[in-house]
């Protein structure tokens, strides 16, 4: 039996990975700001949502407290924002509002550290602990990203990711960080890998695909660490 706390768990990648990576007889946390579909599955996995915005301040405190002085062997950080049109053809950096720049600071990075940081205990009462960061390949050199913010946030998180391992190296705790391309997270889990190639005509990456890697990921021996994974879709030519 594994315990999990899964951020960013209500919609796309984090729904994904609550729906396919726990086993029945698991216990998952999933973190959330609102109510996932996934409390409802009947499959044998016990599911506790812990609603938090990680916006507020108060939010880390109360993932936290949440888990009390439980034992977690999976900690997956699924949580990334970017600015409002950033994707968009016609996005200008100029006009990011500073609000808005604080703001995916504190959630992309600030509050990356401090989760983190508050969960270590639980994690550090693991045989083999794992931390599993959901970075992007605009987070790598060379890719072609224009959102200054987000994309800084991205290198950021495989900086924490980094020397949060070398920080629990001791621990036998396993620190890897995943950058995935461009997904097709609008396609829900449960209808599989194939409809998502269809509807992007392969330009994006189904999200089974991710969990097929975290799955891989989570069954290693303690004696193994998985520093980084780049998962550009094939197409992009510019990861």
């Amino acid at each position: 039996m594994k315990n999990y706390i899964i951020f960013g768990a209500s919609k796309g990648l984090g729904d994904a990975f609550v729906k396919g990576l726990p086993q029945a007889g698991d216990r998952v946390w999933v973190v959330s700001r609102s109510r996932p579909g996934s409390l409802d599955m009947e499959d044998g996995v016990q599911r506790k949502w812990v609603q938090a915005d990680l916006s507020q301040p108060k939010a880390v405190q109360e993932v936290a407290n949440s888990l009390q002085h439980e034992k977690l062997d999976v900690l997956i950080y699924n949580v990334g924002i970017w600015e409002k049109e950033g994707f968009e053809d016609h996005y200008n950096f100029d006009e990011d509002d500073p609000a808005e720049i604080a703001n995916i600071i504190h959630v992309n990075i600030t509050s990356t550290i401090t989760c983190m940081q508050a969960l270590l205990p639980n994690l550090r009462k693991s045989e083999a602990g794992k931390i599993i960061m959901i970075g992007s390949t605009a987070g790598l050199d060379h890719t072609n990203n224009a959102q200054v913010s987000f994309v800084a946030s991205k290198f950021s998180l495989r900086g924490i990711t980094h020397a949060l391992r070398e920080h629990v190296r001791k621990d036998g705790i396993a620190v890897t960080c995943i950058n995935p391309g461009e997904l097709a997270a609008e396609i829900p889990y449960e209808d599989g890998a194939e409809k998502a190639i269809s509807e992007y005509g392969g330009t994006r990456i189904p999200v089974q695909d991710i969990v097929s890697l975290v799955r891989c990921v989570v069954g290693l021996s303690k004696a193994a660490c998985v520093k980084e994974i780049n998962v550009p879709a094939i197409t992009d030519l510019n990861a």
